[in-house]
């Protein structure tokens, strides 16, 4: 079969995959918390939801603020930010990072689906003004 003209199902699927591309890049660029920004690639999003969890069952048996040893290790908890600070975390701190952390991904899904449901999809969905920003 010949078909003559613009497939608008197959363009609107491929807006759609570039859309999630978008999505997925601005995920993984990072996110701010606490006047630093944090990588979240797929590997740092592993390790902040393990770090987080574990910060989670720290408090449940009673770690306090300001106890940056929480983590049973014998220096301080520390997490690297995107320009290589060091910086010291508390339980209640790290739990909190990884509810921010879930915060950024679920604000980026959310207008990735709004993109996507718009008719027409807008030319520009790069643009930043579609996205939530990191700072």
């Amino acid at each position: 079969m010949i078909q003559i003209g613009i497939n608008r199902a197959k363009e609107r699927a491929d807006l759609q995959a570039q859309i999630n591309a978008e999505r997925d890049l601005r995920i993984a660029a990072g996110f701010m918390f606490n006047g630093h920004v944090f990588d979240f690639d797929p590997d740092s999003k592993s390790r902040i939801t393990g770090a987080a969890t574990l910060a989670g069952f720290a408090i449940g048996q009673g770690a306090q603020a300001n106890d940056y040893r929480w983590h049973g290790g014998s220096t301080d908890f520390v997490w690297i930010a995107q320009d290589n600070t060091a910086v010291p975390f508390d339980a209640q701190t790290m739990f909190a990072m990884g509810q921010a952390a879930a915060e950024h991904e679920r604000a980026h899904i959310f207008a990735a689906r709004a993109l996507k449901d718009a008719d027409p999809i807008p030319a520009n969905f790069t643009d930043n003004s579609h996205w939530p920003v990191i700072a």
